[in-house]
């Protein structure tokens, strides 16, 4: 990713492109803030100083994506390959674990937590995924551990007091290649939710995955709330569906309520950067299902031009009114690395709903 070049210029502050929008539709749950990775803009990703921080600025939900070590211990990382996210290739140690595979059909060349023992990958120590969009993050590299899926419900636990309960938001990674190479992880994520007192659709957890038929054995398993993630392109990677553009549709969309409580979309298939919104919010409560779009950023990098503020790809701009705009066509909650600013907008949008 390359920051080199300056965005197109952004229009002035106080000037938000027209949008004409369809008609809203009324959330079926007050809408949530969850916090993607933790503060992720503003710490280290999937860290439990990302994840406090969260908590710290409001949130209510933290989200861990959940990979599995060589001994099948669950513990959070954007993704197995952990090259970017961890000081790994500093570790001679470990200079023999670099690899190639090929996961969801695609080619990566790194080092992988399924090659790593708990114990082996508690010597490694975290570091900023994007360096040159968030700089400020990167003085924060080596200080915090990779922490487990037990770590984090603990932490949840723990903050959730005064009458506030913390939830979490875990996403299974991949789950058709673990359970490909004998590390299944639907089995063991129930169990550490059960074991948490977790277990039906009172608990502060969503389960989310891009993936279908792992939802629908989860389905079997637990009967904690479960999302099926949507991309704005593509398909699901066990083969499950044709494309995410078909799960979109009222058809697509009846057929996933049959096994999940909400979808999650890519925001661009509620309404990417200043198009017309799409009926996809409308059309998902109407078949029973929440709305979770992801992710929302600071950074004009992540912008539409109507929200930046200056050139500067780095810089931030108007997040909170990105927030209100898709608020206001109903969401039910949403996927944000900042979660601060996500409070704040929601409460904003909440106060002018407010009955008088």
């Amino acid at each position: 990713m390359s920051f080199v070049l300056a965005l197109a210029p952004a229009t002035a502050i106080g000037q938000t492109a027209p949008v004409t929008q369809l008609p809203t539709s009324a959330p079926l749950s007050p809408p949530i803030v969850i916090a993607h990775r933790g503060v992720s803009g503003m710490r280290p990703e999937h860290t439990l100083a990302s994840y406090e921080l969260a908590i710290e600025q409001g949130a209510d939900f933290i989200e861990p994506d959940l990979v599995p070590t060589k001994d099948g211990v669950l513990v959070a990382r954007h993704e197995n390959d952990i090259t970017e996210t961890t000081d790994v290739a500093k570790h001679p140690e470990f200079a023999d674990r670099k690899t190639t595979k090929v996961i969801d059909g695609e080619k990566h060349t790194g080092w992988f937590t399924e090659d790593f023992t708990i114990v082996e990958l508690k010597t490694l120590r975290a570091k900023e995924r994007l360096p040159m969009l968030r700089p400020d993050n990167s003085k924060y590299d080596g200080q915090f551990e990779i922490p487990t899926f037990a770590e984090i419900i603990e932490l949840a636990k723990k903050r959730s007091v005064g009458g506030r309960t913390i939830g979490i938001y875990p996403e299974t990674k991949h789950p058709t290649y673990f359970a490909s190479i004998g590390l299944p992880t639907n089995e063991k994520l129930v169990a550490q939710l059960n074991a948490a007192g977790w277990k039906d659709a009172t608990a502060p957890v969503f389960i989310q995955s891009f993936e279908v038929n792992n939802l629908k054995a989860l389905h079997k398993l637990t009967r904690v709330r479960l999302i099926q993630l949507m991309d704005a392109s593509g398909a699901p990677a066990d083969g499950a569906a044709p494309s995410y553009a078909a799960m979109a549709t009222p058809e697509g969309l009846k057929a996933i309520a049959a096994y999940a409580w909400g979808i999650g979309p890519n925001k661009d298939l509620v309404m990417k950067g200043n198009d017309l919104p799409s009926s996809i919010v409308a059309d998902a409560h109407a078949a029973g299902l929440r709305v979770h779009p992801w992710t929302f950023r600071a950074e004009n990098f992540f912008l539409p031009s109507s929200m930046r503020v200056g050139i500067n790809p780095r810089g931030h701009g108007r997040l909170s009114d990105e927030i209100q705009r898709y608020l206001e066509l109903g969401i039910d909650g949403f996927f944000t690395d900042f979660a601060g600013i996500g409070v704040e907008a929601r409460d904003a949008r909440t106060r002018l709903t407010r009955p008088q």
